[in-house]
């Protein structure tokens, strides 16, 4: 059974926001990484706000398919390799039923070996009204170095809110 361990601290957004949500100097003793988030952005005009996942600072190479599933239907989307982040992941907005977050979990296998890097990533934006979203998405950074940072920032100049809240795991096979 794989055994879950905490890497670092909680990263918990105060007052006045972030530009980003970080975790850095990762080591490589695990098998593969968590992380869970619990997220809101300050994005205007809309219930939901892009976030994009980026390793090693790098903003190149990444693909994606995801699936989406909202109050009115269903949507699949492709993004080619090249793209700038693993990104059109998201996140509860300012225009979203008060005090409620998205929740994330963003699962990286074998993120210290030499091949490229796979990614899934299963989201709930959520609202407690319409414009709610579940959004299942398989990432690829195609780079074969270990990843040992990853930032989460939110796009189109948006920032985290107080409270947001982001944990890393290593996961151990036992």
């Amino acid at each position: 059974m794989p055994a879950y361990t905490q890497i670092g601290s909680a990263v918990t957004v105060g007052a006045g926001g972030a530009a980003t949500i970080s975790f850095s100097s990762i080591p490589s003793t695990y098998t593969d990484l968590v992380i869970k988030l619990s997220g809101r952005t300050n994005r205007t005009g809309d219930t939901n706000a892009d976030i994009g996942v980026t390793f090693n600072g790098n903003t190149s190479s990444y693909s994606l398919r995801d699936l989406a599933g909202f109050g009115t239907g269903t949507s699949s989307r492709t993004n080619p390799i090249g793209t700038a982040n693993l990104g059109d992941i998201f996140a509860t907005a300012a225009n979203s039923t008060s005090n409620i977050f998205s929740n994330f979990e963003i699962y990286v296998p074998n993120y210290a070996g030499s091949a490229n890097k796979s990614v899934s990533i299963d989201t709930t934006n959520e609202n407690n009204a319409s414009g709610n979203w579940s959004l299942l998405v398989a990432g690829l950074w195609s780079n074969s170095a270990a990843i040992t940072s990853i930032t989460l920032t939110p796009l189109n100049s948006d920032s985290f809110i107080e409270h947001s809240t982001a944990y890393l795991y290593g996961v151990s096979n036992a």
